[in-house]
């Protein structure tokens, strides 16, 4: 099958959208990736397999993304430039990722009428609740979590198939829109064998922390994920753990605040802001732990979704010390692999750091139970099955 991808942004880098259009290709699939390009200069390119084909966008176009569901611009402009892609290929099938451009992909599928699957890989109406630009004038005015709400419950009626991240989620969306469950499959952000089977350590990052108790958090630095419960927690814990560090990865726009809290409780040397690393350095920053976090806060889209670092921590053997957002709280708890904490509760997140410290048999154990659950169960090898179920039944 000739499969068109969509995609409302540049690629690379996005690993959910890769991770599916190679399995894709492997089973014998070909896979055109519609995305956007911001440089002239950037022209179509083969990866991995994947025909990528770069459509020009720019600054005012990316701006009206964000009122695809105020204003129609965004929508029309997008719509004649999916209309040529899918008339090009010679499109069979496609696959939208995510909700923002889907209307556009739907009025240019009007005439072809294609099996459509919608890859819903976040709850975008929750998430958008939390953006900054929607809590002040004018984002507050013009942009409708609502209104996304109502476009995204209409495209997954629309949709041939639904493809989401958890099984929660797939419980919400059935409560919510009341669609037959054989029509929504759960194709959930998992690691490769290749992370863990393949990686390379960076002897310099473990040496640099080879005499701490490092506390490690991989990914995105949102306050939305729960970082500052981490840093207020490190004023009890190190009165009890003399070489805890608390070790970064990632950025986001809102460090600036992370970085202000570390300094007005002088904490700056326990904590350590690497900034955005390179996929092939996570694996030596897991291995240089003792305990991997992830201390969302909760609200629905966290309560349905679990982050991929999740399965990145436990394939290299690490207890996990995750909030109790009922997703990734019911996979921690199911497999056995780490502990769970009350979401903004830095004495609770304290007292189980403490827990596993004092317990490196505990610690052993929690780490032995993820990595075996990601290597029978979770591994992308694995999880990807789903996908290609659906691909070998698609019918328009």
């Amino acid at each position: 099958m000739r499969i068109g991808m969509i995609l409302d942004k540049t690629f690379p880098p996005d690993p959910r959208v890769e991770n599916e259009a190679i399995s894709l290709i492997k089973n014998g699939h070909e896979v055109f990736l519609f995305c956007l390009k911001y440089n002239k200069k950037e022209g179509d390119v083969l990866i991995n397999g994947i025909q990528v084909k770069r459509y020009q966008s720019n600054k005012l176009e990316y701006k009206f993304s964000a009122l695809a569901y105020t204003f129609p611009f965004y929508t029309n402009l997008m719509k004649r430039k999916i209309v040529r892609f899918l008339n090009k290929y010679k499109i069979e099938a496609i696959h939208i990722h995510d909700i923002r451009i889907a209307e556009a992909v739907f009025k240019a599928n009007k005439t072809l009428k294609l099996a459509t699957v919608l890859d819903l890989h976040d709850n975008m109406p929750e998430i958008m609740k939390l953006y900054a630009h929607l809590q002040k004038f004018p984002g507050k005015q013009l942009i409708s979590p609502k209104k996304w709400k109502q476009k995204e419950e209409e495209f997954i009626n629309k949709a041939t198939k639904i493809i989401t991240v958890s099984q929660e989620f797939i419980e919400e969306v059935v409560e919510r829109t009341k669609i037959a469950r054989d029509k929504i499959v759960l194709v959930p952000n998992t690691v490769h064998q290749s992370f863990y089977k393949d990686a390379v350590i960076d002897k310099l990052i473990v040496d640099a922390y080879k005499n701490d108790f490092v506390i490690l958090y991989l990914g995105d630095t949102g306050l939305r994920r729960g970082l500052q419960t981490a840093i207020d927690a490190l004023v009890i814990l190190k009165e009890k753990i003399p070489n805890v560090k608390l070790v970064i990865v990632g950025i986001s726009s809102t460090d600036t605040i992370l970085k202000q809290q570390v300094t007005e409780l002088k904490l700056e040397s326990l904590v350590d802001f690497q900034g955005w690393q390179n996929v092939k350095l996570f694996p030596s920053y897991i291995v240089s732990s003792k305990v991997c976090i992830s201390p969302l806060l909760r609200n629905i889209q966290h309560d349905v979704a679990y982050a991929n670092k999740l399965f990145q921590y436990m394939s290299f053997g690490k207890p996990v010390l995750v909030s109790d957002a009922i997703a990734q709280k019911n996979l921690i708890e199911k497999t056995n692999s780490g502990l769970v904490h009350l979401e903004k509760n830095a004495q609770d997140f304290a007292n189980k750091v403490m827990q596993l410290y004092v317990d490196s048999a505990l610690r052993d154990r929690l780490g032995r139970n993820g990595k075996q659950f990601v290597e029978e169960e979770f591994c992308w090898e694995k999880t990807s099955e789903k996908l290609i179920a659906l691909y070998a039944n698609l019918k328009s």
